[in-house]
């Protein structure tokens, strides 16, 4: 049976609003959120796409209130939105070993959102630094040199994106390339939104 969100993605959104103001945590929010339709589909769960964004879109929301409580705090904020238990561990589990968050990656859309949420992140800074300011000219090749430099994006973890590559079952590269053709597919969709939320 396909997952199927309890809450609509225009609850999801303002729920995210309520406790999320910083640009930054929006567009990054917008970004998993479209990255993991794009997975959904890639994946053959196209059935799935909305859980699959809703997902992403929510993964992060105490993060920017609560940020020593980061997937502690989170089950108590979505249940004021009506998000449903099952989706509440979805986005617990990609704190799995890194926060106080107890849930590990087992659905496959749960080992996507683990492996692309601190990938996502080093992508759009390697994209930042292109003349272009985008993924849409970006090659494997150009982001694993910046990959090999531990402290560009340093925030970004390579261990847990490696690791997530690994719960996949995925080469490195494989991840890579996978997810810079995804964060292609929203590119224009996120900047869109973050144009709209920056008015």
């Amino acid at each position: 049976m396909a997952l199927t969100s309890a809450v609509s993605r225009e609850a999801a959104w303002e729920l995210l609003r309520r406790h999320n103001r910083d640009p930054f945590h929006l567009q990054h929010a917008l970004t998993v959120e479209g990255v993991m339709r794009w997975y959904a589909a890639e994946l053959g769960y196209a059935g799935e796409a909305e859980y699959w964004g809703i997902t992403g879109l929510l993964h992060d929301i105490d993060f920017e209130e609560y940020p020593e409580q980061h997937c502690v705090k989170a089950p108590e904020l979505l249940r004021s939105g009506g998000v449903a238990e099952d989706m509440i561990r979805s986005v617990c589990s990609h704190g799995w070993g890194l926060t106080g968050a107890e849930a590990r990656p087992e659905h496959p859309m749960e080992k996507v959102l683990f492996a692309v949420d601190e990938l996502t992140g080093l992508v759009w800074a390697a994209a930042l630094i292109r003349p272009s300011k985008s993924t849409k000219d970006m090659e494997v090749r150009s982001l694993k040199k910046k990959y090999k430099v531990p402290n560009f994006a340093a925030g970004c973890s390579r261990g847990v994106i490696e690791r997530g590559a690994a719960e996949l079952g995925w080469e490195l590269d494989a991840l890579l390339e996978k997810t810079i053709l995804a964060m292609r597919s929203c590119e224009d969709s996120v900047n869109g939104a973050m144009t709209a939320v920056n008015g």
